[in-house]
């Protein structure tokens, strides 16, 4: 195997690889300092459609999967010349607001300010994969789960915050 080849090879299970580490650290981190507190959540009046608390942990880590995944695609796409900066800056501040919410609703117990923080990042997760779809449609498609589930959440949260009256 040529030299560059291989390099190259390297330089993209790398990238796979870091790019999976930073979406599921940052799941991680979030749920660790947001669930620290866990007698918050366990006290709030729950939705009866409120899914049980093993499902999240089930499907989290699979979306952060599938974002890292579709994040990679896209830098392998600026690998080639395509300009892939808006699209990458819009994933590092969606996974950002993604951190966020964790620790404002769970943390702080500020379902409120959760619910208008969650619809900031729903827009910034549409927009972010607006620009996927444009330059690599596997990648959007590989945001779509998380895009559903999202919505999901923000009708959870909605009506916790109606419920739980904060």
């Amino acid at each position: 195997m040529p030299e560059k080849l291989k390099n190259n090879k390297l330089t993209n299970i790398t990238a796979l690889v870091l790019s999976i580490i930073i979406a599921e650290g940052a799941g991680i981190l979030s749920a660790y300092l947001g669930m620290s507190n866990k007698e918050n959540y366990e006290s709030f009046i729950k939705p009866s459609f409120a899914p049980p608390d093993w499902v999240f942990g089930i499907v989290w880590p699979i979306l952060y999967l599938l974002m890292a995944i579709a994040a990679y695609r896209i830098w392998r796409k600026g690998k080639g010349g395509v300009n892939t900066g808006k699209a990458l800056t819009l994933y590092g501040i969606q996974l950002f607001l993604n951190f966020l919410w964790t620790i404002i609703f769970f943390r702080f117990r500020l379902i409120g300010l959760a619910f208008f923080e969650l619809m900031l990042l729903l827009v910034f997760i549409l927009l972010t994969t607006f620009e996927f779809f444009r330059i690599d449609k596997i990648a959007g498609i590989l945001m779509i789960p998380y895009i559903l589930w999202v919505s999901f959440a923000g009708v959870l949260n909605f009506t916790f915050w109606m419920l739980n009256n904060m």
